[in-house]
């Protein structure tokens, strides 16, 4: 048995030496983490055989038609397996009890090849407790449950076993991993026009085409793991094994991941093991009759914010499930990663409520820092990359916790990138509180450049978050009421509009080339989608008006939308062109408050952001480190993205070798208000 190496706390020093007197709180949760490892290797036959639990777990057929069942239920004393294949009988297929908890039943064929469970039929598991009380559950591992909300929210099990003629067959291999993220944030439901809820087909036929030609690389699925409540937004799972039927088969989900690697798109799950759905008679609360099997019991197991139940990372089982459910989305449906959501609520034992975060490390390392959960992330992150070296796992994490980007090897957590919370919440306060001339132009800089040093994030100007009911889109809050009435063509630029169209523009660029190693855009926000998200339910009498994409008003020539759209592709092809994104951190050479200018470089480019709201200027000096001669590559003031066409496009910049904001050379520049340029060789 191979035993894992332990930590070099001088890897984590060379990174950031602030973390010398936590070296002993790193040290360890890194020794909590190879203990698990040598055990998993120990007694299970490492990653390769623990991560496969769905292998084992839950129904498998074999090849002569055969069914396996087999489900952890420690605290049942007698369990039958039921449904549609022994009209529900609950004596007739008695399971055994091995010493581990774990039930288990083998269902002959019918004939040869043929199942005695049909396809699609219902199931369920019925168990006896200890007080003598009958249970019935949906299988924890199952992998298709279906709801009819004409008689019950209740989910109902189904047994997924498809002819071989009727199994979607993967065609293309996955895409090399990108050199770096550009990611679509994406909700299958609401992908349609239409008032009901989108489907995987539709995604595939009508999405990808458009996603690929926007250029993003990457696309985060959000609430696939099935939730029976369509308005939690896919954050109350029930059926962890299970892809949400509301938008159709497994094998349709399968069809789209294969498609969008056709086109060389990386898929990524949005998955929540942070927290589970409450649910009893569809979900894994109380499964086996205990408050205890899944999750901690009393109030350490519950969330008091989002009223819903939380994991026991230190559990074997509960580890095998979790780890196996990464792996079993990798394998069955061919996804190339995960986002992994509700990070800061796992890895403190407050779970961020009613806490700040003031960048402390003592925050971080001390009492309220949740060393199960951390470790659990610590195997997730190191067994993913081990079975799967391009695997892509992101985290969501408000807190700043350190070394979470950086390999488990080195004393880090493990993930590959972070997500930029602090850059949406700082322009929907400035949108909210700041007139334009108050904006402070070193703040946003600032916090668009504050990332940990060797950590790569994952910038963003807004997500599904700022979009939610109570909030609107950065557009909304830039223009408000105007866009019902202004965002045509044949109407007049009125100076709400034309502002919001100038600011979304350059906010967005901004965001892209400065803020990260990665981008990230929610679905409809390329083009300025106005208003908000709000799912179906009784507060807004089931409506979809709000839960949906009105892909007509970009698609519609007369309308402004397409200004937005065409100047998001721009932004996502000069990038991949010039490869900011993996690029060294830029070099802001002036931010300048009055002037309310910002220049910086990256990656061989030169960009100017003039958000002055009045003040337009006429051979504006930047300085420049690499003489030669300049071209713009770049402008939002072009009239194809809603422009006025004051930058002339085919103007030379030559570079004069003087010393300029501490860089080698500088050039001058006519920026209009409400512009940034861009300039290349």
């Amino acid at each position: 048995m191979a035993v894992t190496s332990s930590f070099d706390p001088r890897s984590v020093l060379k990174l950031d030496g602030y973390l010398e007197p936590f070296i002993p709180a790193i040290a360890h949760r890194n020794e909590r983490f190879r203990k698990w490892k040598d055990n998993i290797d120990q007694y299970e036959g490492g990653y390769e055989n623990f991560t496969k639990g769905f292998e084992k777990m839950g129904f498998n057929v074999k090849e002569n038609g055969e069914v396996v069942y087999r489900e952890w239920a420690p605290n049942a004393t007698e369990a039958h397996l039921i449904g549609d294949f022994n009209n529900w009988h609950r004596l007739t297929h008695p399971m055994k009890k091995d010493e581990f908890g774990v039930w288990e039943i083998t269902i002959p064929p019918k004939a040869p090849g043929v199942c005695a469970i049909p396809h699609d039929s219902k199931i369920k598991i019925s168990m006896i407790t200890p007080s003598g009380a009958r249970i019935e559950r949906i299988p924890a591992w199952i992998r298709r449950v279906t709801q009819d909300l004409s008689f019950s929210p209740a989910y109902e099990g189904r047994f997924w076993n498809p002819s071989a003629s009727e199994r979607y067959q993967f065609k293309n291999s996955r895409p090399p991993q990108p050199r770096a993220v550009r990611i679509y944030e994406a909700h299958v439901g609401i992908s349609t026009a239409e008032h009901r809820v989108g489907t995987y087909k539709e995604f595939t036929k009508d999405m990808l085409p458009r996603i690929q030609a926007l250029g993003y690389n990457t696309i985060q699925l959000m609430a696939v793991m099935e939730h029976p409540y369509y308005a939690s937004f896919g954050y109350q799972v029930t059926s962890f094994f299970a892809a949400s039927s509301r938008y159709g088969t497994p094998e349709e989900l399968r069809e789209l991941v294969d498609t969008a690697h056709g086109m060389g798109i990386t898929v990524l799950l949005d998955v929540v093991h942070s927290h589970a759905c409450k649910n009893v008679l569809d979900g894994l609360n109380a499964f086996d009759g205990t408050d205890h099997q899944y999750f901690h019991e009393g109030s350490k197991g519950r969330h008091e914010l989002w009223d819903s139940r939380l994991f026991n990372y230190g559990s074997h089982e509960v580890l095998r499930f979790l780890l196996s459910n990464l792996r079993f989305y990798v394998e069955e449906y061919q996804f190339d990663g995960f986002r992994f959501d509700g990070v800061t609520s796992m890895m403190y034992v407050h779970h961020g409520i009613g806490t700040g975060f003031s960048g402390g490390y003592h925050e971080y390392f001390g009492p309220g820092a949740d060393e199960e959960a951390i470790v659990y992330l610590m195997l997730a992150n190191d067994a993913m990359h081990a079975l799967y070296p391009s695997v892509i796992t992101i985290a969501e994490d408000v807190s700043g916790m350190p070394l979470l980007c950086i390999p488990v090897s080195q004393g880090g957590l493990g993930f590959d990138y972070r997500l930029s919370m602090a850059i949406p919440d700082m322009w929907i306060k400035l949108l909210k509180h700041k007139s334009d001339d108050e904006w402070d132009i070193g703040n946003i800089v600032h916090t668009l450049i504050n990332r940990r040093h060797g950590e790569k994030s994952i910038a963003y100007a807004e997500s599904h978050d700022q979009a939610l009911v109570g909030d609107k889109t950065l557009a909304f809050w830039l223009m408000d009421k105007e866009m019902y009435t202004h965002m045509s063509d044949l109407t007049p630029m009125t100076p709400v509009i034309a502002r919001g169209l100038a600011l979304h523009k350059m906010i967005r660029l901004l965001v892209h080339s400065l803020g990260g190693e990665g981008y990230l855009n929610f679905e409809g926000n390329e083009f300025g989608h106005p208003e908000w998200l709000d799912f179906p339910r009784e507060g807004n009498n089931n409506s979809f008006q709000h839960a949906r994409r009105q892909w007509n008003i970009v698609d519609d020539p007369l309308l402004r939308y397409r200004y937005l759209n065409s100047f998001d592709a721009a932004i996502n092809h000069l990038e991949e062109e010039h490869r900011w994104l993996s690029a060294p951190q830029a070099y802001v050479s002036l931010k300048h408050e009055g002037d309310k200018v910002i220049v910086y470089e990256r990656s061989g480019l030169l960009f100017i952001f003039n958000f002055h709201p009045t003040t337009s200027f006429t051979d504006y000096r930047v300085g420049v480190d690499e003489a030669g001669e300049y071209r713009i590559v770049l402008t939002s003031d072009e009239k194809k993205f809603g422009g006025f066409d004051n930058v002339t496009l085919g103007n030379k910049f030559t570079t004069t070798p003087m010393e300029w904001h501490g860089r080698k050379n500088w050039l001058q520049v006519y920026i209009p208000s409400r512009t940034c340029l861009v300039l290349g060789k």
